[in-house]
Parts: structure tokens; sequence; C-alpha cells
């Protein structure tokens, strides 16, 4: 096995090591997530101005949003 080969695996093994300790978000914190200030979209007219366009290219509409709680019954 070739140097570069090993020291790849060992930092593979390293962040997957890492990723393995990551508690999931308590629901009192899911509060805080939820704010506006947490959103991608930073400007509203920008956001509608984009959707606009996609809509005109694609023919499609929706879909940019986050709907439901997460078990999939939207």
């Amino acid at each position: 096995m070739s140097a570069r080969r090993c020291l790849g695996l060992v930092l593979l093994c390293s962040l997957l090591a890492a990723c393995g300790g990551l508690k999931p978000v308590s629901p009192w914190q899911k509060g805080v997530l939820a704010r506006p200030e947490m959103t991608f979209e930073t400007d509203r007219l920008e956001n509608a101005y984009n959707e606009h366009t996609y809509f005109s290219k694609e023919a499609a509409s929706g879909g940019a949003g986050v709907g439901g709680g997460g078990c999939g019954c939207n």
C-alpha cells in the first residue's frame, strides 16, 4: 500500500470517528434553529426574484421551502 493511500485511509477513519460523537438536536434547541436569522434566504425580494426566474425557465414551482416535521407526512 502506498504512503499516500495509507494517509488517505487514516484521514478518512479520523473524520468518521469525529462524526460519530455528534449528538442530535434537542427539542428545546430546535426553536433557536427555526429563527428567521437561521435561514439561507437573506433577502425576501431577491428570493422571490430567483423563484420567479426558476419558474419561468423550468416551468415548475414549489419545492424550495421546508414543509412538515420531517416524518414524511406532508
